[in-house]
């Protein structure tokens, strides 16, 4: 009786050294790569860089994913091995993305500040252009009209500093854009129309 209570105690005591070696979810390192790409996001990563961000969002899922799997599996043969070499990738290559996107909005807004220059520019040349545009009975009504396309135009200049000024420099690079498009249309009708009428 005494053998097979020894037997017992050593299959007991061999299970639960088998349980306590089984491998455990990387929670530390699942927290260290979320909290990275959140980082990530902070430093607006998603906007500028955006590429780079969802190769590390998809490489996190695949972890998580990875994860579950093992999860699902019978516990003495769990391995999160490759899970955390994901997680730690995350982790490692965030800041390398942050940096990224801090260089790319540096960028943008180097970009926006000599766009918002040339658009002033054009603005005053083309302003220019409208006092040298024939005036006729269509002509008066087509110069109204460019008119009012200016001063919305115009209008836009305010909305992009407030954008730059408030660090929305994509947002400002896309409505600068859009009014250098704009006036650049107006001013080539207005010399489209000022050459067909003095013959230049």
């Amino acid at each position: 009786m005494k053998a097979r209570m020894i037997v017992v105690m050593m299959a007991l005591s061999a299970v639960l050294v088998l349980l306590n070696s089984c491998a455990k979810m990387p929670q530390e390192t699942v927290d260290a790569a979320k909290a990275a790409l959140e980082a990530a996001r902070a430093a607006e990563a998603n906007r500028y860089v955006a590429d780079e961000f969802n190769a590390l969002q998809d490489t996190l899922n695949a972890a998580m994913a990875e994860i579950e799997a093992q999860n699902s599996k019978f516990a003495l043969t769990r391995n999160y091995d490759k899970a955390k070499a994901m997680l730690e990738s995350v982790v490692a290559n965030a800041q390398t993305v942050a940096a990224n996107a801090a260089t790319a909005k540096e960028e943008t807004r180097l970009r926006v500040q000599e766009s918002l220059a040339q658009l002033t520019t054009l603005m005053e040349e083309t302003k220019g252009l409208m006092g040298k545009a024939p005036r006729g009975k269509e002509g008066r009504a087509a110069l109204e009209a460019m008119q009012d396309e200016l001063t919305v135009v115009e209008a836009s200049i305010n909305e992009i500093n407030t954008l730059v000024s408030n660090g929305d420099f994509l947002g400002a690079e896309n409505k600068v854009n859009a009014g250098i498009a704009k006036v650049q249309s107006i001013n080539d009708e207005l010399k489209a129309a000022i050459a067909k009428k003095y013959g230049k």
